[in-house]
């Protein structure tokens, strides 16, 4: 993908030599990184920081990448990725501070941090984007979903979407909805881990060994999800055509609603919202 990302005075974005930084290049910001390769991004054009020195040569290695020290990156890259844990934001734009200006783009991946911390730390007028990814992003199967800060323009949004867009969706929403997201899509693929080990641990109890019992599960999910993205249908729709008068499948249905899954499951992604919110607010 040739062509930088460079703002205008009217704040329209144009492509021309376009260098792309990602920091703190973890298991996410390596997902990131492999995608955009794949994508077309040429590996000359993109700066990696890492904070070891195995894992700098790892990189290096693996991607042909240059990596950079986090002051370095910023003074170079026209699109800086921020994917350092949350506890690290702090002490990384204090070394970004003195060489990030507002024709750079920020683009921040940790989660819980909202956009107005990291623009009060930057120059003026810097545009930031907010970004939840979710883990599916290392089988490039990802939701990320896509915030504006205060000074990010439309084209930023897209230029934050064609990224992303190589490890999976992307949604965009505004930035008030960001702990709803969390919830939902960032902690999403943890209720599914969940949910398989139970049903895994009942297919033992029902006689499978375990290995069967997790090989029939994983492909139900796969099957399931894949017909919910394809067919268009509404889930209870999908549900019905499984569930036969007097059958399996609705003795099963009516232990579940016995047992209160339905409302379990709203009170669990409230709890993940509200906590989302207080890791927003500070209070960690």
């Amino acid at each position: 993908m040739e062509g930088t990302y460079i703002r205008t005075p009217t704040g329209e974005v144009t492509r021309m030599t376009q260098t792309v930084a990602v920091l703190g290049t973890g298991k996410i910001g390596e997902a990131l990184l492999s995608g955009m390769i794949r994508a077309g991004w040429p590996s000359a054009h993109l700066l990696v920081t890492a904070r070891r020195a195995d894992r700098a040569e790892e990189l290096r290695t693996r991607y042909g990448v240059e990596v950079v020290t986090n002051a370095e990156a910023a003074k170079r890259a026209d699109t800086l990725i921020l994917t350092v844990k949350p506890q690290d934001m702090g002490k990384l734009l204090d070394e970004l501070t003195p060489h990030v200006t507002s024709e750079r783009l920020v683009i921040s991946a940790a989660a819980g941090i909202p956009t107005a911390f990291i623009e009060e730390r930057l120059a003026p007028d810097v545009p930031v984007v907010r970004v939840m990814p979710n883990t599916p992003v290392l089988v490039d199967e990802g939701m990320s979903v896509i915030s504006a800060g205060s000074h990010a323009t439309a084209a930023d949004l897209t230029h934050a979407e064609e990224i992303f867009g190589g490890v999976g969706k992307t949604l965009r929403v505004p930035e008030s909805q960001q702990d709803a997201a969390t919830a939902l899509s960032g902690s999403g693929p943890a209720y599914f881990y969940y949910l398989v080990e139970a049903m895994t641990d009942a297919g033992i109890l029902l006689g499978l060994p375990r290995a069967q019992a997790h090989d029939l599960i994983v492909q139900a999910a796969i099957g399931a999800a894949v017909m919910l993205r394809d067919s268009g249908e509404h889930p209870v729709k999908l549900r019905e055509a499984v569930t036969s008068p007097a059958g399996t499948t609705i003795s099963a249905i009516r232990e579940l609603e016995n047992h209160g899954v339905r409302a379990a499951l709203i009170a669990a992604l409230e709890a993940a919202r509200d906590r989302s919110r207080e890791l927003a607010s500070g209070n960690g």
